[in-house]
This record gives C-alpha cells, sequence and structure tokens, in this order.
C-alpha cells in the first residue's frame, strides 16, 4: 500500500455533512450480517487496524481490507471504551432483533398477556441496545439504570394497555393495531433520556473544530438526545404505521384465513425488510458530530458560555461540536 497515503482510520470514509455519506456509513455499520461475525474475525479485524496505525500490516494489504475491518470493528467495538459489546447490544442487532418484536407486537396486539410480555421483551431489548451504547463518560448508577428500566417499561405497559382497553369497542381493528406504535413511541421519549440522564445533568464535552474540548454543556446534551429519541421513533414508524394497513387488508384474503399460522412469520420477515433500510435511515437523519452556536449557549446556557469564553479569551468559535449518540 502506498505509505503517502494513508486512511485515516478516526474519520468515516464517507462524507458525514452529507445525507448520503451518512447514510452509506450507517448501512456498514449497521449491516445484520456483520452481528454473526465470530470474536475470531473481530479481533482480527481489531489487530489488523492496530498494525495499519503503526504501519506494520502485513504486505499485500490492500484499502479495501482496511475499511472493511475498519466497519467490522465499528460494529462490534465500543467507540469510548475499545471493549467488545455484547452481542444483542449491537447496532447491526437491530435488524435481527427488532423485526422479532416488532413483529410480534403487530401480531399479538388482541391478548392482554401478549401485550405485556412482548411490550416488556421490546423495552428490555432497548434497555440493553442504549446501555451497550451508552455515552462512556456519563456512566450510570445502578440505581439509575434500574429507574430508567423500570419507567420505560412501566410507560409502554401503560400506554399499550390503556390504548387497548380505551379503545376496545369503540374503534376499528385497524386503529387498535397502532397501539403498539404508540407504546414504542412513548416508551422511547423516556427510556432514552433517562438512559442518558447524567448527560443532561452535568452536559456533555463540547469542542471546536479541531476536536480540543472546551467546556460541558447541557444544552448540547439535551438536542443530541432529542435527535436520538427522533431517529429511534422514525426508524419504527413505516413497519409500525404501514403494517397494520396491508394486515387488515390482507387478513380478509381467503388464503390468510385459511393458513392463519401465515400472519406472524410474515409480519416479521415484512419489519425485518423494513427495519434492514429504515435503521441505517433513521441513524443518518442528523449528523453524528452535531453542532451548536455559541449564541445559543449563551442564551440558554450562560455559565457554560462564561467558561467558554474564559477559556477561549477572545479567540471564541462561533460554533461548537459534540457527539450525540446512537
Amino acid at each position: 500500500m502506498n505509505q503517502t497515503e494513508r486512511i485515516n482510520l478516526d474519520a468515516p470514509r464517507y462524507d458525514q455533512s452529507k445525507f448520503s455519506g451518512r447514510l452509506r456509513h450507517f448501512f456498514g455499520i449497521t449491516d445484520w450480517r456483520l452481528c454473526f461475525k465470530t470474536d475470531k474475525q473481530l479481533d482480527e479485524a481489531k489487530d489488523l487496524l492496530q498494525m495499519y496505525r503503526l504501519g506494520v500490516e502485513p504486505p499485500g494489504t490492500t484499502e479495501e481490507q482496511v475499511w472493511y475491518a475498519k466497519r467490522v470493528y465499528e460494529s462490534a467495538f465500543h467507540p469510548d471504551t475499545g471493549e467488545k459489546q455484547n452481542v444483542i447490544g449491537r447496532m447491526s442487532f437491530q435488524v435481527p432483533g427488532g423485526m422479532l418484536l416488532t413483529g410480534a407486537m403487530l401480531t399479538f396486539y388482541r391478548s392482554t398477556p401478549a401485550v405485556v410480555f412482548w411490550q416488556w421483551a421490546n423495552q428490555s431489548f432497548n434497555a440493553l441496545v442504549n446501555f451497550t451504547n451508552r455515552n462512556a463518560k456519563s456512566a450510570l448508577s445502578e440505581m439509575q439504570l434500574g429507574m430508567a428500566y423500570v419507567s420505560a417499561t412501566g410507560a409502554a405497559l401503560a400506554t399499550a394497555l390503556g390504548l387497548k382497553s380505551y379503545l376496545a369497542g369503540r374503534a376499528s381493528t385497524l386503529l387498535q393495531r397502532y397501539v403498539p406504535f404508540a407504546a414504542v413511541a412513548a416508551a422511547n421519549c423516556i427510556n432514552i433520556p433517562l438512559m442518558r440522564q447524567n448527560e443532561i445533568i452535568y452536559g456533555i464535552p463540547v469542542s471546536d473544530e479541531d476536536g480540543n474540548e472546551l467546556v460541558n454543556s447541557r444544552v448540547a446534551a439535551v438536542k443530541g438526545i432529542s435527535q436520538v429519541v427522533f431517529s429511534r421513533i422514525l426508524m419504527a414508524a413505516p413497519g409500525m404505521t404501514l403494517l397494520p394497513v396491508v394486515m387488515e387488508r390482507l387478513e380478509k384474503q381467503r388464503w390468510l384465513r385459511s393458513n392463519p399460522r401465515l400472519n406472524a412469520p410474515f409480519q416479521v420477515l415484512a419489519c425485518g425488510a423494513i427495519l434492514t433500510f429504515m435503521t441505517p435511515t433513521a441513524c443518518a437523519v442528523f449528523n453524528q458530530t452535531c453542532s451548536i452556536s455559541t449564541g445559543t449557549l449563551a442564551r440558554l446556557e450562560p455559565e457554560a458560555h462564561g467558561e467558554l469564553v474564559k477559556r477561549c479569551r477572545e479567540e471564541v468559535p462561533h460554533t461548537v461540536y459534540f457527539n450525540k449518540g446512537l
């Protein structure tokens, strides 16, 4: 490999200022096939990247091999700690895990015990994903983790059971099919902020365009978390809003009435197909490196802005940047 044209392993392959670049990036690291990589394959990818940083990669190593190793690494290792993440919590497991849980919630929406079980299972999955992809600089205590989990699960169950009870006998079956989506959206609005509550309380580091950390900002944390909540709801929306309409029509067809056991597999596979595209799309809506103007900090968070002025003196940047998380 040409030693004068080395790959910058600290930067994404594609231009992250454009939606198309972010989409290509997240298509790579959320690829569900990567969650089936063995520990040996993951460690080999990590070792290749380490050797490449030192300039001692095996002779004949191509750029594509390095980029692929980077994609495999980012799909399985925590960006802050470098630790290997549990399989279920990885973003590459969003499609296999999400298709099963979403399909089940949409299929078994009539039975109260089934609603309770699948909403609980979904929130347990979401809690593990949020914990796995947490900001390592804002660790939560076991009590905070437990409170976030119980609150999100409670919100999902209260929304699902409350709407189910209210709509029973009052609304069409089509409207009742949207109850799982309402529960998922409500839970996401609680789960993610609670799992990242320390960021809201203490703020997150904001940096200049060169990556130099300046001050901690709570406003930046709120902005980043809000974008993540929106992205998670957007990720679930197409499958959970389009499939009810499709199933309402299909269940009137003779072939499905004669084979009711095909209902669940069909919805699970349909959710998988939709999530394959919606997972990277939802992640790509906002830039991973989010920005906020210092004027906004001055207006909404004067203390942080004051610290920024003291640190930067006459060279206060117009914009600061931070990692919004996933």
